[in-house]
């Protein structure tokens, strides 16, 4: 009887270590210098997952696939089950959002523009840093907790999660400003480091 027990033991704590195993990770307070390095360094990503947006005369939520390469970032939102798709390319100083069926428009004033179009503020351009867990370059910013504000934004890493032979990147992620709040749930990144030849 003691033998069984113990076997059963055994085995509960064997399914406890395994299932903690899978756990994502606690968030960290801040990448080492050496981190941040290798982050900045990345000339290619992208991220599946979720994305939602409430401010003052507007709230929403989307699936959300972002591309990030040297020339551009490419989010691509969709509803529930992949419904009213709306495509936004960042180059520079300009964006473009393609409704599908040739419903494209452009702008030079990017945070302005997608700002009318999706009916709240989203500062792109910052959070494509932030979406990776480091603060946008050549701005100030103070860590705070677990991340850090910059811009009038509190950016909260409230979950990290293991990337194979990359650490760990950014998994649930809180952005507000006292008017505006997102949500980012990353369901999965694909990281490319570029090395210089």
């Amino acid at each position: 009887m003691l033998q069984l027990l113990y076997r059963w033991l055994s085995w509960s704590l064997f399914l406890f270590l395994t299932g903690c195993a899978t756990i994502p990770e606690k968030p960290l307070s801040v990448y080492s210098s050496r981190q941040r390095q290798y982050i900045y360094g990345l000339e290619y990503w992208s991220f599946e997952g979720r994305l939602a947006v409430s401010g003052p005369k507007d709230s929403w939520s989307a699936n959300v696939v972002w591309d990030h390469s040297p020339l551009e970032e490419k989010m691509k939102l969709t509803g529930p089950l992949g419904q009213g798709a709306i495509i936004i390319q960042l180059k520079g100083d300009k964006v473009l959002i393609d409704r599908g069926q040739g419903d494209v428009f452009s702008s030079d004033e990017p945070e302005k523009f997608i700002s009318h179009e999706l009916g709240a503020f989203v500062p792109l351009k910052s959070l494509r840093y932030w979406a990776v867990g480091v603060p946008e370059l050549g701005k100030d910013f103070h860590e705070i907790g677990e991340g850090f504000s910059q811009g009038g934004w509190l950016v909260e890493y409230k979950q990290m999660q293991p990337i194979e032979g990359s650490g760990v990147m950014p998994q649930k992620i809180s952005v507000t400003n006292g008017q505006v709040k997102l949500k980012l749930y990353v369901d999965g990144w694909k990281l490319i480091d570029v090395k210089p030849k």
